[in-house]
């Protein structure tokens, strides 16, 4: 989970969590279904065309809105790896980070299609297409154990042992 590597997609500022997942997909608790209409709004391509490993880039304010904790689902269901971003809503940056999706504070520069490679524990984000590179603060080891662990939950799990 150190390391992470895949193709971007690329949202502009302010996606709020009803842009995510609008609030018309919510009776479900499938989280495939969520999947099958993250951000569809924003991007009608995306859900058809996100794989698993893909890594959004956006602008500032990323989560913003509503606390709903299935819009870091819907995207990791989809297949996301990461997320980077300017800045982040607190509350989405957390639940991102409580379900095991790497969420990373940063501005690199990147277009649709281009190939990021993210070492968390260095903090280090490599556009392999252009060749520019961008620090990071660092993941603590405590958070990289929770994704390691696939969220929280399976995280405190395991220390039960």
């Amino acid at each position: 989970m150190n390391l992470i590597k895949g193709k971007t997609w690329i949202f502009g500022e302010n996606i709020d969590t009803d842009v995510i997942i609008p609030g018309r997909y919510l009776r479900t608790f499938n989280p495939q279904d969520l999947a099958d209409h993250v951000l569809e709004g924003e991007r009608p391509d995306f859900t058809a065309n996100v794989k698993k490993g893909d890594i959004i880039v956006a602008d500032e304010n990323f989560g913003c809105g509503s606390s709903r904790e299935q819009a870091p689902v819907a995207i990791k269901t989809a297949g996301v790896e990461a997320i980077i971003a300017k800045s982040f809503a607190r509350i989405f940056y957390r639940n991102a980070i409580n379900i095991g999706l790497p969420v990373i504070v940063s501005d690199i520069e990147a277009k649709d299609g281009d190939i990021i490679k993210i070492d968390l524990s260095k903090g280090v984000i490599l556009n392999e297409t252009t060749g520019n590179s961008k620090d990071f603060e660092p993941f603590k080891e405590f958070l990289l154990e929770i994704l390691e662990d696939d969220g929280l939950v399976n995280h405190y799990l395991n220390k039960k042992d």
